[in-house]
């Protein structure tokens, strides 16, 4: 399954900023940043389900967003970069 996540977290507190640290590191160990807030995802559904869990555990639902989209197989490799993007390798393991 491929996904996008994007996120949002407001960051006018120490709290905020923590929390920015951390959605980040969650993210970080899934998927691929090709943004600062965006991260291209392939895993399973369960790894998808653990990924939510722990953005759940971690955001301030009434400060910060989190999305996640669902792509169709095969969208990352079809993506168009533009500018100083660089391809992320999906189908490279991921080493934490």
């Amino acid at each position: 399954m491929e996904f996008l996540v994007t996120y949002d977290v407001d960051t006018t507190t120490p709290e905020g900023e923590r929390r920015l640290r951390q959605v980040a590191k969650t993210c970080e160990g899934v998927g691929h940043r090709v943004q600062k807030s965006v991260f291209e995802v392939v895993c399973t559904p369960s790894q998808r389900l653990t990924l939510e869990a722990r953005l759940l555990a971690i955001i301030d639902p009434s400060r910060d967003s989190v999305r996640i989209y669902h792509l169709d197989r095969g969208t990352f490799d079809t993506a168009k970069h533009l500018g100083a993007a660089t391809d992320a390798a999906h189908r490279e393991p991921l080493i934490i």
